[in-house]
């Protein structure tokens, strides 16, 4: 599964292949010929989830054809979290909800005490070796549980189901397996849907809303639903499902170059995190720093770089109890200065601490691997160059 090409020369092969040219690609996409040219050509970064899903869309291939991956590399902290894809998946495939593979599962006590212990803490670092590690056995027991238990016990057991579940998408997704990522959301909804309870069918709808396939509102419109369902619930854990749930939102809008509706929610979930505030263990790290983790991505995403960068000014990391979402607001910030002239030795030290923050996280980050693709054809300066090389190698992209 290494893929020793770059973005831009998957996208001429594939032009090629469908045997259009540049031309008939930006008037089937709506994304200039002059940037598509300059994208084959390695002098800029195919990083913005909307041109992804358009030129995708016109050559009639999948985002995972377009971009590559999952990549798999030499490095062992960038492929030791690929090592457990297979176990999750066995679990999410030999299991349903009325039909379980194990029949002894662990207490639900033990499970519990699992994902919110061992589980969470690899979450929050960005661990995703571990996390997949405990998450394969877990998820084949709460089926059991699900499965087999009286009702007291699988009212228990299914918001840990959809716990554990969205644990096991986040990882997939992470990694690039999108495939077993929606099943995984779906696995989640499925569960959600035998219960009664707004912020567990929240939470099951936020990680849907994150698997589902760009280049349409079906995201935002899920998650919208679903916050609607929670307007007047002020518990806090309701709280932070609402907040999260505006957050993909926004981004979802983001996708679609929808800049109203990408502020609108995102000042929805701002609101939302002042009466929150900042509280350890909020889910999805919901509060007042990470909602401006989410404004410099969205910056990003839409194409405003300068503002990307002057929004990360306002978020303190300190704030941000998960390594991850530090990880991912540098990133954020290094692939906005790569985008920006003159800017490129700040765009490499940018991207390395966030790399030394959540290493699996980056070095799987496809965004991130565009980013240093374009940047190691732009770069001329020896310092930046050794640098970029270093950081190439490690995330497996030919230098």
């Amino acid at each position: 599964m290494h893929d020793e090409s770059t973005i831009g020369t998957r996208l001429r092969a594939l032009r090629r292949w469908r045997g259009m040219t540049l031309t008939a690609l930006a008037d089937l996409s709506g994304v200039s010929q002059g940037f598509l040219s300059k994208v084959e050509n390695g002098q800029l970064a195919l990083d913005r989830r909307s041109h992804i899903a358009a030129i995708a869309l016109a050559l009639q291939v999948s985002e995972a054809d377009l971009v590559g991956g999952p990549h798999l590399t030499k490095d062992a902290e960038q492929s030791s979290g690929h090592a457990t894809i297979p176990g999750l998946r066995t679990a999410l495939t030999t299991n349903t909800l009325d039909d379980a593979a194990t029949d002894r599962p662990r207490p639900l006590d033990d499970l519990d005490a699992a994902l919110n212990g061992p589980v969470h803490q690899a979450e929050k670092s960005a661990d995703y070796a571990t996390r997949g590690a405990l998450l394969g056995p877990i998820l084949a027991e709460l089926h059991a549980h699900v499965a087999a238990g009286g009702e007291a016990e699988q009212v228990r057991a299914l918001p840990l189901l959809v716990q554990a579940s969205y644990g096991a998408a986040m990882t997939a997704r992470f990694l690039g397996y999108d495939d077993l990522a929606a099943l995984a959301a779906s696995r989640a909804r499925e569960a959600a849907e035998r219960l009664e309870d707004p912020t567990v069918t929240g939470r099951a709808a936020f990680v849907r809303a994150q698997t589902l396939p760009r280049g349409t509102d079906a995201g935002a419109r899920l998650a919208q639903r679903a916050a609607d369902q929670l307007q007047g619930v002020d518990d806090a854990e309701a709280l932070d499902t609402y907040g999260m749930l505006h957050l993909n939102a926004a981004m979802c809008a983001a996708t679609l170059n929808d800049v109203a509706g990408a502020e609108e929610h995102l000042a929805e979930a701002r609101d939302t995190a002042t009466r929150t505030g900042e509280r350890p263990r909020a889910w999805g790290t919901f509060g007042p720093a990470n909602v401006g983790v989410w404004g410099v991505a969205i910056a990003t995403e839409v194409g405003d770089y300068e503002g990307a960068v002057r929004a990360a000014e306002t978020v303190d990391p300190e704030h941000l109890d998960s390594r991850e979402r530090r990880a991912m607001l540098w990133a954020d910030v290094g692939r906005a200065l790569a985008h920006i002239p003159g800017r490129q030795r700040d765009a490499v030290s940018t991207l390395v601490r966030a790399e030394r923050i959540a290493p699996q996280r980056i070095r799987n980050s496809v965004p991130a691997r565009h980013a240093i693709e374009v940047m190691l054809t732009q770069a001329k300066a020896a310092a930046v160059g050794r640098e970029l090389r270093g950081m190439a190698a490690r995330m497996g992209v030919p230098h």
